[in-house]
């Protein structure tokens, strides 16, 4: 990856890079819908639909379909009753993907300050991150509601670039999906992705990473120590 090999900072996604946290979004999704007297939409679907907040992610259930826009009473109706679920039931059946823990724990030894930046509500991100034993990992943490734009706006990146002092152009994310690559893309970062993540069902390497991994493991092929 040239340059990349030594990046000045790394930035993780969560959902689909760190965490695999579907079954919980599939059980609040389902159980949202049974209370609205409709038919459940299954964790497959579910995992097809996830990546670009929670809002999106009802509007999508309730349409059945990656696009599309329910009906607005009907959305009025729905979503808090799945913020009121998700509340309950953030980890319940979250669990971090193969590898993610060795990972971060090559790049902290390695010496790169690391961030995470993920499109999830802060309401909901430190709680799993805490439950999970991620929280202390990073020097920085933006959510979703953070800041005023989230991925695929560069905002995020470039905010967490500025607090490590580090350069874009030096700065990579770690990521499953083609938002993270757009961010990295508009924020001038290296971007490299799970094979593995939340990507509507396309395969990410259509979208054109630096690189594709099958696990966080890997990375000690790629990175160098930063010092």
């Amino acid at each position: 990856m040239g340059p990349l090999q030594r990046p000045q900072m790394v930035l993780c996604d969560l959902d689909g890079t760190l965490v695999d946290s579907v079954p919980d979004l599939a059980y609040c999704v389902d159980t949202m819908l049974a209370r609205l007297g409709r038919a459940p939409c299954g964790e497959t679907a579910v995992r097809n639909w996830v990546g670009n907040g929670l809002e999106r992610l009802v509007r999508r259930a309730l349409v059945g379909a990656l696009e599309g826009e329910p009906d607005p009473l009907d959305f009025d109706r729905a979503y808090p009753i799945f913020l009121e679920l998700y509340a309950e039931y953030t980890f319940e059946r979250a669990a971090l993907y193969p590898g993610v823990r060795e990972g971060l724990d090559f790049l902290k030894a390695a010496g790169y300050p690391l961030g995470l930046v993920t499109n999830k509500a802060a309401r909901f991100t430190g709680p799993l991150l805490r439950h999970l034993g991620l929280y202390e990992d990073f020097g920085i943490i933006i959510s979703g509601d953070t800041l005023p734009a989230c991925k695929p706006d560069p905002l995020p990146l470039q905010h967490a670039a500025r607090h490590f002092g580090a350069e874009p152009a030096a700065s990579l994310m770690i990521g499953d999906s083609v938002s993270d690559v757009r961010a990295a893309r508009a924020a001038k970062f290296g971007i490299i992705c799970t094979s593995y993540g939340y990507n509507h069902g396309q395969d990410i390497r259509d979208s054109g990473p630096d690189a594709v991994i099958d696990s966080l493991t890997e990375l000690t092929g790629i990175l160098a120590p930063s010092r």
